[in-house]
Order: C-alpha cells, then sequence, then structure tokens
C-alpha cells in the first residue's frame, strides 16, 4: 500500500538501544513512530522518550503516539540540534540514541514529496517542507560545477560532469520543476545504465542529500553525540547508503581506539583515552526481512557504548 512504512531492523535496534526500563531515550529520526513505539513498550512508568524530526507529517503521527502517554515527547526539527533540544527540556544526558537514517518509505510513495524518480511530481526533495529551498530551486540556479560536484560526492556518481551538463542544458529550454522531467534529463545523459538500478538513482540520492543538507546534520549530530550521552549510554545508527555508514563508522572507530599515537609508543591504556566501546559487529536485515521490505536490503546498523 502507497504509503505503508515497514520499520528496518526493529527488533534489533531496540533491543542494542534499551539497556534501562527506566532510562531516557532519544529516536532522533521519529518518522511513523514505529521504533519510538516499540522503545516505549521495552520502558518503564519511569523511563522517557524524545523524539524529533524533520518533516512536518511527522507531527501529527507523534501527537497520536503523545496522547495520554506523558513519558514521550516531540520536536519537529533536525536531530543535528537534539544537544539544544534536551537542554531546554533540562535534559542533561541520556542512556541512548537511535537514528534511523535516510527517506522514509511514505516520503518515497508520495509523489508530491518529489523524493522518487518513479513517481511524477513536484520536484521538491525536502524532509521539511516549511523551510528550504526546494530541488527545483537549487537546480535552477546552482552553476555547472557545483551540480557536478554534488552528484559525484554525494551520489557517487561516475558521469556527473556529462549529467550535469545535461541538466543546465535543458533547463535553459524550460525549467525543471518535476521528477519526471528530471529522471528523463539524467537516463537521457546517462551514457552506461546499470543492471536492476534505474539511470537516475544516483542523482536524485545527490540532490536530496544536497537539499536536505544530511551528511552536515549527521557530522554535526556526531560532534555533539559523545555530550549527550551518559557513561553506559549507548549510540546506534541505522544507515541506507555507503556515505552515511562511512562517517558514523569512522566516527565510532576512532571514538573506540583512542587517541591517535605513533606505533610502538609505550604508553598505559588509560593514556589512550578510548571514550566508547564497540557493541557487536555491523548489522543487517535478515534474508526473511529483505524477502518481506526490499528496501532494507542496504541497511547497516551500527552500535557504540560511551565507557568514559
Amino acid at each position: 500500500m502507497a504509503g505503508a512504512h515497514e520499520t528496518v531492523l526493529l527488533r534489533e535496534a531496540v533491543e542494542a538501544l534499551v539497556t534501562d526500563p527506566d532510562g531516557v531515550y532519544v529516536d532522533g529520526t521519529f518518522g511513523r513512530g514505529g521504533h519510538s513505539r516499540a522503545v516505549l513498550a521495552q520502558l518503564g512508568a519511569g523511563g522517557r522518550l524524545v523524539a524529533a524530526d524533520k518533516d512536518p507529517a511527522a507531527v501529527a503521527v507523534a501527537s497520536e503516539v503523545a496522547q495520554g502517554d506523558e513519558r514521550f515527547e516531540f520536536y519537529h526539527g533536525s536531530f543535528a540540534r537534539l544537544p539544544h533540544q534536551l537542554r531546554g527540556l533540562g535534559i542533561a544526558a541520556v542512556d541512548g540514541v537511535l537514528l534511523d537514517l535516510g527517506v522514509s518509505s511514505p516520503q518515497l510513495d508520495d509523489g508530491e514529496r518529489g523524493f522518487s524518480f518513479l513517481r511524477d511530481g513536484p520536484l521538491d526533495m525536502r524532509m521539511d517542507t516549511s523551510s528550504g529551498a526546494t530541488a527545483a530551486e537549487w537546480l535552477s540556479a546552482a552553476p555547472e560545477e557545483e551540480i557536478a560536484a554534488v552528484l559525484k560526492d554525494y551520489g557517487e556518481e561516475r558521469f556527473a560532469r556529462r549529467i550535469a551538463a545535461a541538466i543546465v542544458a535543458a533547463r535553459k529550454s524550460a525549467p525543471l520543476e518535476t521528477t519526471a522531467q528530471l529522471a528523463k534529463v539524467v537516463s537521457e545523459a546517462h551514457p552506461r545504465w546499470e543492471k536492476h538500478k534505474h539511470p537516475a538513482t544516483r542523482a536524485f540520492q545527490a540532490i536530496r542529500i544536497k537539499v536536505n543538507g544530511e551528511l552536515d546534520d549527521l557530522e554535526k549530530f556526531l560532534d555533539g553525540a559523545l555530550d549527550m550521552l551518559r557513561v553506559g549510554g549507548r549510540l546506534v545508527v541505522i544507515s541506507f547508503h555507503s556515505l552515511e555508514d562511512r562517517l558514523v563508522k569512522r566516527y565510532m572507530r576512532d571514538m573506540s581506539r583512542g587517541e591517535a599515537l605513533p606505533r610502538g609508543l609505550p604508553v598505559k591504556e588509560s593514556a589512550l583515552n578510548r571514550r566508547m566501546r564497540l557493541v557487536g559487529k555491523a548489522v543487517r536485515a535478515s534474508a526473511g526481512e529483505v524477502a518481506l521490505n526490499p528496501r532494507a536490503r542496504s541497511a547497516v546498523m551500527r552500535v557504540a557504548e560511551k565507557i568514559a
């Protein structure tokens, strides 16, 4: 059904996150509330959950979850602002933070949101439709070099320059205002179509990441993640593409290794200043989950715990 949403790695994420039923937790990507509802089901009367999401459509769902449950609070905004929001709520530190990154099924399935090359609609792509420039607005004014850089850096698109040139040429004739228009321009400019992958896949991903500042938000969040967590608190992150996962993996690795010192230098373990420990290995969706929800096939979950 269009708009339906299957929460990826639901059981695995909640089991990794909730270590104290009376603890304080954060769901930084509320979406349609799948993880939040499961977390609340694991919490006791003394537990507390703060959730956030950029998407205005999440607000109505969050209001339903909040009805009659004083343990739950929600704010409309990016998870990058979590430290500020938590301070405003009088919360100094939490027992766990969960991020489920990327675009959700309801966002992809709603053509009016402009995320999908498979459904024609306005070329919007904003997760927060109440602010910021749309994809159409950005593409109408961005220099060709900038478009090419975005396609290459955020979409890992081999033919970024060729596609950027085609976009700039097309907009001279008529504004690119719909997803179908953009998908057609990209597809016609792409010289090598990958098997089982739409030629506009990487371009749409790249433009969406740019429009929403997704990697900037993630980097900003990671910079303040340790300060949000109490000792023993866990960071659980589910990523859906290599750019996100690379940032998360590098951060958790660096925090678990501690100070980068010259090899062979005789130092005590305490001098390494390790701040986190990795909890298990990266977790992927099972074959059964992927069969039920093909979008789960690219999901990777990583978990780390603050130790100092």
